[in-house]
């Protein structure tokens, strides 16, 4: 038997159809302009004659910050960057939020645990600070500089706790009588069962590696920067004619720093552009259980 459906819903779901088109038009219209852009000759640009097409097409962008050496050895950078950093993540919020997933009866110092994770997520010791601590720890210039000062994403925690909260105690009981240990019980009962949240952490642990420039510029030299803060070297230098020998006046002669942030962008976001759909039907799962309070 179908359900008819009334006047006011269906004023309802036009309204969600109108307002979702605008929002998808107002995220979609700003990327197309970028890409066209990081396509168009430097004189078009500089015009301020492109829209949504290419005008004068040109990759020579795309071809000044590709064909350098150092662009494919901070390529390799980033790449294992996201691989251990994200696995870390991973790892870290796995583990730490089992037991804070837990009851105050079953774990009596719960409460301290969350209020100080909590705390972290408000304040944090400053940027100097942070580099002190890098540098004594001897982590600078190093892998590990990028990756162990983010090791721990509360919010991550958060997630993945209210995630864990959701699955019936019954099942962990069960283990327990059949001499299961709580690792046993956490890699083969709930991280299964937990597969939409494990995506979702995934794609924000590999979002935020990828994108992170910051970090890479006060810890790392410069022959070891990853690809976004390589990136933005490129546009720093651009923009400082004075330091650039004549073979690379002459080249951006014929570009424009536009075209040249427009290139930057595209390349920085492909590759998580190209992650993205293969987690997403996980991604909403994720979001929508772990952020339900259980």
């Amino acid at each position: 038997m179908s359900r008819q459906v009334t006047i006011g819903q269906r004023i309802f779901n036009i309204f969600n159809v109108i307002l979702l088109t605008a929002a998808a038009v107002i995220c979609i219209v700003p990327f197309i302009h970028i890409v066209a852009v990081s396509f168009s000759n430097a004189a078009a640009v500089q015009g301020g004659m492109v829209k949504f097409w290419p005008v004068n097409f040109t990759a020579e962008p795309y071809r000044y910050v590709l064909e350098r050496e150092e662009f494919w050895l901070s390529f390799g950078i980033t790449l294992q960057r996201v691989a251990i950093g994200a696995i870390v993540n991973i790892f870290l919020v796995i583990v730490l939020s089992y037991p804070l997933s837990k009851s105050v009866e079953k774990l009596r110092t719960r409460t301290l645990y969350v209020w100080f994770f909590f705390f972290t997520l408000l304040f944090n010791g400053g940027l100097v600070p942070n580099y002190l601590l890098v540098k004594e720890l001897g982590l600078l210039n190093s892998i590990w500089a990028l990756v162990l000062p983010g090791a721990v994403p509360v919010f991550s925690i958060i997630l993945m706790l209210n995630f864990f909260r959701e699955i019936p105690e019954e099942l962990e009981d069960a283990a327990f009588v059949d001499g299961a240990s709580h690792w046993r019980i956490l890699f083969q009962v709930y991280v299964p069962l937990s597969l939409p949240a494990v995506a979702t952490i995934s794609l924000f642990a590999i979002v935020f590696h990828w994108n992170m420039w910051f970090d890479g510029l006060i810890y790392m030299k410069s022959d070891k920067y990853p690809l976004q803060t390589y990136l933005q070297t490129i546009v720093s230098a651009f923009q400082n004619i004075s330091i650039l020998s004549n073979t690379e006046l002459m080249r951006l002669a014929n570009l424009n720093d536009r075209s040249i942030k427009a290139a930057q962008l595209i390349i920085g976001a492909l590759p998580v552009l190209l992650v993205y759909p293969y987690l997403q039907k996980y991604f909403v799962t994720g979001i929508k259980l772990g952020g339900v309070k259980g």
